[in-house]
């Protein structure tokens, strides 16, 4: 049991730091670049896991906070007090929601009403000319 112990440990820690390292976003990666942090990672598995959970990474409070940083959704920025609004919360949205329906709805009837005169020019053509029907 110690012995798959010995293997599997570092290699947990190999894996994790190596996933770690990929997906840092580089403005928290300290000291080197990205990059150079992959390849010491990869080349060197237990040492270099060992030096980017230590010296690769901010971690903690020592992580900067970045206030100007947004999720890239502009209906979550829109938020009131700086968090965001659940959909059902948003006025903007419902509206917009609601313009949509009444869209919707007059582009439905219009589409019946075509329908309507179509059946109704098919109808007219199937009746034969003397007036009698078939």
């Amino acid at each position: 049991m110690l012995r798959i112990l010995t293997f599997v440990l570092p290699l947990a820690l190999w894996v994790w730091a190596f996933i770690d390292c990929l997906t840092t976003p580089e403005e928290e990666v300290k000291h080197l670049p990205k990059v150079v942090w992959v390849i010491i990672v990869l080349l060197f598995p237990l040492v270099g896991s060992i030096a980017w959970l230590v010296a690769g990474k901010q971690r903690g409070a020592l992580q900067p906070r970045t206030a100007g940083r947004t999720t890239g959704y502009p209906e979550y920025e829109r938020a009131r007090g700086g968090r965001p609004l659940a959909p059902d919360d948003d006025p903007e949205f419902l509206a917009s929601l609601k313009k949509d329906d009444n869209r919707h709805e007059d582009m439905l009837k219009r589409w019946e009403a075509d329908l309507r005169r179509r059946e109704e020019e098919l109808r007219g053509k199937d009746e034969p000319e003397d007036g009698r029907k078939s």
